[in-house]
């Protein structure tokens, strides 16, 4: 990857004027759960967040992105 993992919610919240592309969101992910794992969060609290609803996503692609989540923690395990 050309971007390094984000260390802290500031770093993956950044606006900074970036194309968003795959790697970029794969990034993210990796950043959301390493600082999730730092705050000893369990998949299933980073499951439930990203499943709340938030007036961005619709419900499906919170399923969507859930499963996502939840595969990405199992390969950085």
């Amino acid at each position: 990857m050309n971007y390094p993992i984000p260390a802290n919610i500031q770093e993956i919240s950044d606006p900074r004027q970036q194309r968003v592309d795959a790697e970029l969101v794969a990034t993210a992910i990796a950043g959301v759960i390493e600082n999730a794992r730092s705050q000893g969060q369990s998949l299933d609290d980073l499951t439930a967040e990203v499943l709340a609803e938030d007036g961005v996503l619709d419900l499906k692609q919170r399923r969507w992105l859930s499963d996502l989540v939840a595969q990405a923690w199992t390969n950085f395990s």
